[in-house]
């Protein structure tokens, strides 16, 4: 079965697919194709969640971030473990540790990580909750700045299945939000120098906690 990628159904959902293009792809909807319709489902979200921030008027910031969830969707890339943007180095990974045999493929209740993404040092926690839960926590770092912490910096939280969760680092340079675990997770950070940062994992916690029966 053909699939349409990411960039046919924003053009579709922004009505500015050709026709025939328009015609194909409603027919392949109604032959039941669940993954083509969850990636219809989540650019709809998108642009909804667009089209709210534009009345009321967003700052420059967040049509950056904006604009970074339409373009590192996890549908279209397919990343284990890595960044979707080059730049950003992984310095810590617990899930590259040393394991008894078998326990990752079993799942795990917590991650942590830390990363290096100019001019942030980004430490960041994951934690599985009871009932199908992830909260994600973290602390923002400014090299630029030693010693300063990233405080009101923005962070868009997203489980790559059409949910967004905005949070902003406090005083302390810390972020938390809790969002519905899909099993993937994209973290979006305002990026002082331009482009955001955007970090993606498949499968962030490995195989769910409530698969393993």
């Amino acid at each position: 079965m053909k699939h349409f990628d990411a960039e046919q159904w924003i053009d579709f959902v922004n009505q500015v697919a050709p026709a025939d293009n328009r015609e194909s792809m409603e027919k392949h909807l109604q032959t039941g194709c669940n993954r083509c319709a969850e990636t219809l489902v989540f650019w709809q979200r998108v642009q909804q969640v667009a089209a709210d921030a534009r009345a009321y008027q967003p700052s420059a910031d967040d049509v950056r971030l904006a604009k970074a969830v339409f373009s590192s969707s996890g549908f279209a890339t397919e990343t284990t473990g890595k960044s979707l943007i080059e730049g950003i180095q992984v310095l810590y990974d617990s899930f590259l540790q040393p394991l008894v045999v078998g326990a990752r493929s079993a799942g795990s209740a917590s991650r942590q990580m830390l990363y290096r993404a100019d001019p942030f040092q980004i430490d960041v926690q994951i934690e599985a909750k009871p009932g199908g839960g992830m909260v994600v926590s973290g602390q923002l770092m400014n090299l630029t700045l030693p010693g300063n912490v990233a405080s009101n910096t923005q962070v868009i939280l997203s489980n790559m299945r059409g949910q967004l969760v905005h949070t902003v680092a406090n005083e302390f340079g810390e972020f938390n939000g809790e969002i519905t675990n899909s099993g993937d997770l994209q973290m979006t950070i305002t990026n002082p120098d331009g482009k955001p940062i955007v970090i993606s994992l498949r499968d962030a916690l490995g195989r769910s906690l409530s698969d393993r029966h």
